[in-house]
């Protein structure tokens, strides 16, 4: 897994190292890997077009030293600085005894310079900013996302907050990101994940004094490994059975959906209990399908409650009667929706439950999800003892104990009608195969997202589309293997 830390706990392991070692020895190692990436994403550095925006900190610091040594190689150089007064002195030097000029923010070559750019680096500021850009910052901002040139973040994307992914007005449009230490958890998560681009982990020693991480970001070799192979042994009942109860006369399609998705996945067995029977009969054979109430369905192992289900009497009955078993519940859409007017039906529950709202169904519950969107989903899931799966960009699963994940898989093509239901129909599945419930939520996320990816290939896609590719992605989170999804989310 990847760990993912706060600016507090990066500060907190920097510190005995930068107590123990010389002036500038952190720094130096950041800057040798942040000038490693930049080699590689340039290919040829002789002769190209250099561009540092500098800040007056340590990030600033590391891209000058890093800078310095581009230009050792031939790179043509040019340091744009915010406060020529208060700029790391030592990086300075570095850099001009390399041969890199240095401008002035407001010099008139400063547009034509970054439009000419074949690679820009980003040390306004560091792990410790917070609020918008000031307005030189902003301007330079602007500048180079009008520009064709490569953009690097050093450490964190100025303008961004390195906790939370939040951005307050404008923020450097980093299209690769080398953080140093650790990843920040705010280059994955939120307005902070769009801007970060691919995020480039350098090590400089901070492992053996950093905290547990409450926070991480599985890989495809993590998803694999709580995705184990049938055995010999194995039969339909000891591979997982799930209850399903979604759709209606007026959301058929819920029903299928979810259905078709649990079934994609890995249970041995899915029983429908909703009331679109025919529909899921037609669709799916392979599911067992009663006409009749859920606690007819006869033995299941965990329930998928709510995509379409409606929210009149009846459906609230139901849902009472799913709540009121002692085995995991995932909850999605209308059934969250009524679940929002009697949160205590969750309170109450000894086995495992999984809310799975986006921001509207969130908001029900009290409170708007904000700039911290792992912080909202961590008090949800406290107050409810439950765990807590905020849709998004950046899916946050929340466990009432603190641990979160942060999904680093999918694609904005997932923005469509009915994808939710399949993702409940996922998650559901695992968690009728024993995974703890955080886990199965976070690991449904990340097929979830997988399977968006390779349905997009070809343009806009369907549900139905995730559906029919969840066994391939499957197949590549535990090894086929595809170089172009990417080995994780960071």
């Amino acid at each position: 897994m990847i760990a993912l830390h706060t600016a507090a706990e990066v500060r907190g392991a920097e510190a005995p190292l930068l107590a123990a070692g010389p002036p500038d020895a952190l720094m130096h190692r950041a800057a040798t890997g942040l000038a490693s990436v930049c080699v590689r994403l340039l290919g040829q550095v002789y002769g190209r077009r250099v561009a540092l925006l500098v800040g007056t900190g340590d990030n600033g610091g590391d891209a000058l030293f890093a800078a310095a040594r581009l230009a050792g190689r031939g790179a043509r150089v040019t340091a744009v600085l915010l406060d020529p007064e208060r700029a790391h002195p030592a990086g300075l030097a570095a850099l001009r005894r390399a041969g890199g000029r240095v401008l002035a923010p407001g010099e008139r070559s400063v547009p034509s310079l970054l439009g000419r750019a074949d690679l820009v680096l980003d040390g306004m500021l560091g792990i410790g900013g917070r609020g918008g850009l000031r307005r030189a910052a902003a301007d330079l901002t602007a500048a180079v996302a009008d520009g064709a040139a490569v953009t690097v973040a050093v450490d964190v994307p100025s303008g961004i907050d390195a906790d939370t992914g939040a951005v307050d007005g404008t923020a450097f449009p980093a299209m690769h990101t080398v953080t140093f230490g650790a990843v920040k958890a705010g280059l994955v998560v939120g307005e902070g994940r769009a801007h970060a681009g691919q995020v480039h982990l350098v090590d400089i020693g901070l492992g053996p004094h950093l905290p547990r991480a409450s926070a991480f970001q599985l890989t495809d070799a993590d998803v694999a490994a709580r995705l184990p192979a049938p055995s010999g042994g194995d039969d339909k009942y000891s591979q997982g059975v799930v209850g399903v109860v979604a759709g209606s006369a007026t959301y058929p399609g819920a029903g299928v959906l979810c259905t078709g998705a649990a079934l994609r996945t890995r249970a041995g067995l899915v029983r429908y209990a909703g009331t679109a029977s025919d529909g899921v009969r037609a669709a799916w054979p392979e599911a067992v399908v009663t006409d009749g109430r859920p606690g007819d369905a006869g033995r299941v192992q965990s329930w998928v409650v709510g995509p379409g289900m409606g929210v009149d009497d009846d459906a609230r009955s139901v849902l009472a009667e799913v709540l009121a078993t002692d085995l995991p519940v995932l909850v999605d859409a209308d059934a969250l929706s009524m679940l929002a007017g009697q949160p205590g039906l969750v309170r109450r529950r000894g086995a495992a439950t999984v809310l799975t709202p986006h921001d509207r169904e969130f908001a029900r519950f009290g409170s708007e999800p904000g700039g911290d969107r792992v912080g909202a989903a961590r008090r949800l899931a406290a107050d409810l003892g439950c765990v807590v799966l905020l849709k998004g960009e950046a899916t946050v699963v929340a466990d009432a104990d603190g641990t979160a994940f942060v999904n680093g898989t999918g694609t904005p093509w997932l923005a469509t009608a009915g994808t939710g239901d399949v993702l409940s129909g996922i998650t559901g599945a695992l968690l009728a195969t024993g995974l703890p419930a955080a886990e199965a939520a976070a690991v449904g996320a990340h097929l979830h997202g997988r399977a968006g990816q390779l349905a997009a290939r070809g343009g806009p896609l369907l549900a139905g589309d995730l559906v029919r590719r969840l066994p391939e992605a499957i197949g590549r989170v535990r090894g086929l293997g595809d170089p172009g999804l990417g080995a994780s989310g960071a």
